[in-house]
């Protein structure tokens, strides 16, 4: 099949639709969060939202009405423990993850089952997006850049040294706060493409990829959304063609470009 064929298919569009603009928000995110060593929130992130949506399934509520509350909570719950010392950032994330997909599970056993629902959050399923979700995640996405833009330079402050940006009279924690919550709505809006087990791929993946080969901060960020977008087109792609997954055609795609990075690196320096 031809990919003017494939795109003839309405639930392809919603996918492609819903896709870049998570991947989009992801790899703008993602360059953030891996300078400040917090590249695994997206992985915490995405099973409280598992949990979440298998408690909205259990209860009848649409998954998303309850998963965007939840994970925002956890994100600054997550913040909340950092900054307060008590655990580090990884034995946080670890805790809270570890903990509500752990509850997710349980949910899912005692009243719906594993089903085919369950399964696409876990995993991720093109097919589960509905229209709904593509205007949820077209308002979510419009917010998140532009909240990202208009707060550029703060967020690049607070990115690069929370000491300079509080003492230059950054409010440090509301920008940290900030970036938790949008990466939190990115990560459940596109857990039904990518599945609570991967969703942080496209956060992480693109920006350690821009950053083996980019040395300022907007060439990474920009090559950083170019990878991002162009891996998820291409990764479901070869999803359609090879009959696998798409959630791991993206994520393999995204580390061989990785590979590719990483050994045009080597080259440099050689």
């Amino acid at each position: 099949m031809s990919i003017t064929g494939i795109l003839s298919y309405p639930f392809v569009i919603r996918a492609v639709t819903v896709g870049v603009l998570v991947s989009l928000c992801g790899a703008l995110l993602g360059v953030n969060l891996v300078l400040k060593k917090l590249s695994m929130l997206g992985d915490g992130l995405s099973h409280v939202s598992f949990g979440a949506a298998a408690i909205g399934l259990a209860l009848g509520v649409a998954p998303l009405k309850i998963s965007i509350p939840i994970v925002i909570i956890a994100a600054f719950l997550l913040v909340a423990l950092q900054n307060s010392g008590k655990l580090s950032g990884d034995a946080a994330t670890a805790v809270i993850s570890s903990s509500a997909l752990a509850i997710g599970l349980i949910v899912a056993s005692l009243t719906t089952g594993m089903n085919t629902d369950i399964n696409n959050f876990m995993f991720g399923s093109i097919l589960a997006v509905t229209k709904g979700d593509v205007v949820i995640c077209a308002i979510v996405s419009i917010a998140v850049i532009v909240l990202y833009f208009v707060f550029y330079h703060k967020i690049f402050a607070c990115a690069f040294d929370e000491q300079y940006a509080f003492s230059s009279g950054v409010n440090v924690k509301f920008y940290n706060c900030l970036t938790a919550v949008l990466t939190a709505v990115v990560v459940v809006v596109g857990m039904r493409i990518m599945g609570a087990l991967l969703i942080s791929s496209i956060i992480t993946f693109p920006a350690i990829s821009a950053m083996r080969i980019c040395k300022k901060y907007r060439t990474t960020v920009i090559l950083s959304c170019i990878v991002g977008v162009a891996t998820f087109l291409l990764g479901l792609c070869v999803s359609f063609f090879l009959d696998v997954p798409s959630s791991a055609s993206i994520v393999v795609i995204n580390l061989f470009v990785f590979v590719i990075f990483s050994v045009i690196k080597k080259l440099k320096t050689v």
